[in-house]
């Protein structure tokens, strides 16, 4: 508990001190906003600081920094590094300059950001990406929230007549629809900060608890080299598997495809770092809070937890996260812990995957030139995604492995979305003239974890992993070359 207090103060410090260094470098003005000037009723809409702030936090969270915490807590302490590192000097910088250079450019949406600054062909390569992967998530996020609820109810006549899970499926797909096409304040607006408001009470009242009990967990200087495999026979490498598996928490590219949603609802500029930094920072305790949970589910001495509450539903080591999240809420926090992890494991999905969607219909349309005022315009975007997102879920639905494949593939394509979000910001510092060195860095080591996990993990190539590490390296070389190559051109352009 050492280690996780250390790690929760410095989280907490590095908003008031790094947060407001990155801040000055990007310098925010008394400039208007694209929430003023193109206000449409719509999208474009000035909503209070608080309330962004909530959206923005459910938006990037979820159960990422939940379920992601809980499977990378099983590679050890090492995970307190990652996602404090990870956070301060990667994800909530990510996050807060991909939010403020929306705001810079009209509320742009991420592929036309990467296209301005890093060319055309990058952009509509990110297009393509972005509008995939977002599809992606909201596929996902049907399919695994109505799983849980069919589980706790479904009507007979449903399962007999629809089959299992279906019933569910079209009640949240249909919620879908609804959500993405109306105005951002008539749905999201509302209920979003009620959801985020209950993520963050139960993590506080997770955080009291922890504090009460404090379990006997491995600390940092306990080492953590081969710790997973010598307890628990967890044989994942740490790098590049760590990097991937927490993403929200530490970095995650899906974020810079959230953040245009709520630059185009800030009043000024001054907003933006509680509201894109700070967001991601609380994201971080959140994320501490559950991986030191998960710890004490997998590590706890001398009995780990699994044993030491002999929950139903436990299978040891590989009790799935959404299962650690319903035993450790029941247990720990009572019938309001029960009602707060529905929310958590049901709820939270839900409202990433209709953000998500919408966030895929604002980039098609602004790759089309279709405004978005009316509903039959918005129809024109949103049908055939809707329909992509449907061929996906009968796939699922038909193909046993089809949501695991899946869930493999996003988890490296939202990363690699955080590589090309960072070498775009550190394209705009350089040219601005900026200390480009915040971004450089995780994006340097975002391109290497994402290379390398392409290669070495079993879900994707599976080559060796020392074959992996030396192309890695190579990526490295390439990666660190070009910037070089680039940067003095640039700055001989400008003598």
């Amino acid at each position: 508990m050492i280690t996780f207090s250390i790690s929760l103060i410095i989280l907490i410090f590095a908003y008031f001190t790094y947060g407001r260094f990155v801040e000055r470098v990007f310098g925010p003005d008394d400039r208007v906003t694209p929430a003023v000037a193109k206000a449409d009723g719509v999208d474009f809409i000035v909503l209070p600081s608080w309330k962004i702030f909530m959206i923005q936090f459910l938006n990037i969270a979820g159960t990422g920094p939940i379920f992601g915490a809980i499977m990378g807590a099983k590679f050890g302490p090492v995970a307190y590094l990652w996602i404090v590192l990870g956070c301060i000097f990667a994800g909530a910088v990510h996050d807060y300059l991909s939010g403020m250079l929306s705001i810079r450019h009209g509320g742009a949406n991420l592929p036309d950001l990467i296209g301005h600054y890093l060319g055309s062909s990058t952009k509509n390569i990110m297009l393509v990406f972005s509008v995939l992967l977002l599809i992606i998530v909201g596929a996902v996020f049907v399919y695994s929230p109505a799983e849980i609820l069919t589980n706790i109810w479904e009507p007979e006549i449903a399962q007999q007549w629809l089959g299992k899970s279906v019933f569910w499926i079209l009640v949240i797909f249909v919620y879908y629809i609804i959500a993405t096409m109306l105005p951002i304040d008539k749905i999201i607006g509302k209920i979003y900060p009620v959801f985020a408001f209950s993520l963050l009470f139960m993590a506080l009242a997770l955080l009291v608890v922890l504090f009460i009990k404090t379990p006997h967990i491995p600390e940092i200087w306990d080492g953590f080299s081969g710790m997973a495999e010598t307890r628990l026979g967890f044989t994942d490498s740490i790098f590049p598997c760590l990097f991937i598996t927490i993403a929200c928490g530490a970095i995650s590219g899906f974020h810079a495809t959230q953040s245009p949603l709520m630059a185009r609802c800030v009043k000024k500029e001054q907003m933006g770092r509680p509201i894109f930094y700070g967001a991601m920072i609380t994201e971080g305790v959140v994320a501490l809070v559950w991986a030191t949970i998960a710890m004490f589910f997998f590590y706890n001495e001398p009995l780990p937890g699994y044993e030491t509450l002999a929950a139903k539903g436990a299978n040891g080591v590989y009790t799935s996260a959404p299962a650690v999240v319903n035993i450790i809420c029941n247990e720990w926090l009572g019938i309001a812990g029960g009602i707060l992890a529905m929310l958590g494991v049901v709820a939270a999905p839900i409202t990433s995957g209709d953000t998500a969607l919408r966030s895929a219909r604002l980039i098609v349309a602004d790759f089309l030139k279709i405004g978005q005022k009316s509903v039959s315009q918005r129809l024109m975007v949103c049908i055939p995604l809707f329909l992509t997102v449907i061929l996906i879920l009968i796939w699922q639905k038909n193909y046993p492995d089809g949501f695991k494949l899946i869930w493999n593939w996003f988890g490296w394509s939202n990363q690699t979305l955080s590589v090309f979000t960072l070498w775009m910001l550190t394209v705009y510092l350089a040219k601005k003239d900026k200390p480009y060195f915040i971004t450089l860095i995780p994006a340097l080591f975002m391109t290497v974890t994402c290379g390398t996990f392409l290669f070495a993990s079993q879900q994707t190539l599976g080559l060796d992993l020392t074959l992996s590490y030396v192309i890695g390296g190579i990526v490295f070389v390439i990666a660190i070359t070009w910037f070089m190559i680039w940067n003095r051109k640039l700055k001989n352009n400008k003598q």
